[in-house]
């Protein structure tokens, strides 16, 4: 004989499944309307059809006696997952790359992968090379420099350093096919960019602004470096015309401008939070039990970061000539924050805090 608890549970347990049975079936019904919307020419996101679909399932919500807030949260992740159905369908379905080769230089690296792993998608022949080793999915090319760069894409996705190195020597060898790096900085790759322009080839310089783990472009960024060859930045900008990706162009110096604060000043932020942290004494323990809304907010995105690669993160903050106006900026506001604070001063720690949200206040979420 089973307890209370135990039917109620199992109940619980067959709603979960009903709950996975009919999710599935909506990704189905999502994918069915992605395929028609591709046909018709219409686009993947239908901001309207969105913002139909989230008033109405607060309505139903409000009548059922759940919280709409629950109801919306619920409603965005399904849209979200019916959104990457969509949009990996159309990528699959575009076979832009059908009879067209790919070498990505730098392809065992996580970045490298979602390269690869993303034209293939497209039918593009995929082979990597990587002194770092091997990947299981696609070919490997022991030395790029053997290979006969015969390619119709080679993407240089190597650390910065190695990636300006890689850049001259591609120059000296001028490949047929179209060149492009998805470095996080561009002035320490200028000498390498410009060297394969001056070889004649077709060359441009892209920066995504994502992750490795990214599965959905919509409303994630790639900004494009024009270097003076724009049939080289079109053939790249198509590879992402079946994507919902915003695709933005900065010469190159603005680029690394606007990262210094985008990566380098965000970046910092969190490495000198966690280490604070880290350094607290004896309050390092206590921390690891208590929480607040907005400390759990901050140590979840610092956690993020400390899981990144910290050799990467260097050369974003070091290589970027500049660099130093984003950290003394942040230099700057801590002092000014400690000043008001030992001073007393609330007219100036109310200021801080006001210029803040009104910066805040014209940025759009995203």
């Amino acid at each position: 004989m089973t307890s209370p608890l135990s039917d109620l549970r199992s109940q619980l347990a067959r709603l979960d499944e009903s709950l996975l049975r009919i999710v599935a079936e909506r990704q189905e019904i999502a994918g069915e309307i992605g395929r028609i919307k591709a046909a018709m020419g219409r686009s993947t996101r239908d901001y309207a059809q969105e913002k139909e679909v989230l008033s109405r399932v607060r309505r139903a919500a409000t009548e059922l006696g759940l919280d709409p807030n629950l109801a919306e949260q619920l409603s965005l992740l399904l849209i979200r997952a019916s959104l990457t159905v969509q949009e990996q369908d159309r990528v699959h379905s575009s076979a832009g790359g059908e009879g067209r080769k790919v070498l990505i230089i730098g392809g065992a690296g996580k970045m490298g992968r979602w390269f690869a792993r993303f034209l293939n998608s497209q039918g593009f022949a995929v082979e990597i090379a990587d002194p770092a080793g091997t990947t299981e999915e696609f070919p490997h090319v022991e030395d790029w420099r053997t290979s006969p760069l015969d390619h119709d894409f080679i993407v240089v996705a190597a650390p910065l350093r190695k990636s300006a190195e890689i850049l001259e020597e591609l120059a000296e060898r001028a490949p047929r096919g179209v060149v492009f790096d998805v470095g996080s900085l561009k002035t320490p790759l200028r000498r390498g960019l410009n060297a394969l322009v001056r070889a004649g080839v077709r060359v441009t310089s892209i920066h995504p602004m994502f992750g490795p783990d990214t599965e959905l472009l919509s409303g994630r960024h790639i900004i494009f470096v024009e270097l003076g060859v724009p049939e080289a930045t079109r053939s790249v900008r198509d590879l992402f015309s079946p994507t919902m990706v915003v695709q933005v162009e900065m010469d190159l110096d603005s680029h690394d401008r606007t990262v210094a604060y985008i990566l380098g000043l965000s970046h910092a932020v969190n490495i000198a939070f966690l280490a604070a942290l880290a350094d607290s004494g004896e309050a390092a323990e206590r921390l690891k039990e208590l929480s607040s809304t907005t400390f759990d907010a901050q140590l979840e995105v610092a956690r993020r970061v400390s899981g990144e690669n910290p050799h990467l993160y260097f050369e974003i903050q070091s290589l970027n000539q500049y660099g130093e106006s984003a950290l003394a900026g942040l230099l700057s506001a801590v002092e000014r924050l400690s000043a008001a604070v030992s001073q007393e001063n609330e007219g100036e720690f109310t200021s801080l805090m006001e210029r803040g949200a009104r910066y805040v206040g014209g940025v759009s979420p995203r």
